[in-house]
């Protein structure tokens, strides 16, 4: 049995094995071709759905509520050989960019060692916020001083990023999942066929809020956007 987290880890989990389960929590498995289907995986791998590559509406419609006058929101995401999840997550923000009027200017990147330059290019490009790939999770200190220097709210799919001095972020709650994930890894040990045991998308979505990156930025939480939103971070 092997729980891969995120798509870089299963793509590497399905190139070492087609026939031990995986159980996996990714970001866009279907997007990815990771599965046929939710309901009929196919293969051996199962799991959970994070629908990260499809909340891109979502997120863009919180940066409205946040930012007056949103005109333009970046997205920083890997190269598609970095990490070929930066195709749907950037496709699917494009597409909601465009239904709700909002310029998006996304910026692909190796690496890390990339960030400074991506972060000149976004405000090049005017973007008042950013959307950031789960990718750079681990790097979110130093984006979040990228991102108050820049004066562009820093949006992510983790809380821990906003802990960190993030503006915002929404996603489907880790924890939730990964306990979840302990159930198809009970019913496979029983038995179950992986192939035909369907792919769960969460039911919710958590929202953080930093009300003192906010405050840095010149923003304000209204009572609308706190009635959205999960927990803020003092």
């Amino acid at each position: 049995m092997i729980v891969a987290h995120f798509t870089p880890a299963v793509r590497a989990a399905m190139a070492a094995t087609k026939t031990i389960p995986i159980v996996m929590v990714a970001g866009a498995p279907l997007q990815s071709g990771f599965i046929k289907s939710l309901h009929e995986p196919g293969g051996n791998v199962t799991g959970l759905s994070a629908m990260d590559a499809e909340l891109g509406g979502k997120r863009i419609q919180l940066l409205s509520d946040l930012i007056p006058k949103l005109a333009c929101v970046g997205v920083l995401a890997t190269t598609p050989t970095t990490d070929p999840f930066s195709r749907p997550f950037v496709a699917d923000i494009q597409a909601a960019g465009s239904a709700l009027n909002v310029r998006v200017a996304p910026v692909l990147i190796g690496g890390p060692s990339e960030l400074e330059e991506a972060f000149s290019d976004l405000a090049k490009e005017g973007a008042q916020a950013v959307i950031v790939q789960g990718f750079f999770g681990p790097y979110s200190k130093r984006i979040a001083q990228l991102a108050i220097g820049h004066r562009i709210g820093y949006m992510s799919n983790e809380r821990s990023t906003v802990v960190d001095g993030g503006l915002a972020s929404m996603s489907a709650s880790f924890p939730l999942l990964y306990e979840y994930a302990a159930v198809y890894v009970d019913k496979l040990l029983k038995g179950a066929n992986p192939a035909s045991l369907p792919v769960e998308q969460p039911s919710k979505f958590q929202v953080t809020v930093n009300s003192k990156t906010a405050q840095a930025l010149g923003l304000s939480l209204s009572p609308i956007l706190l009635a959205q939103v999960d927990e803020v971070i003092e």
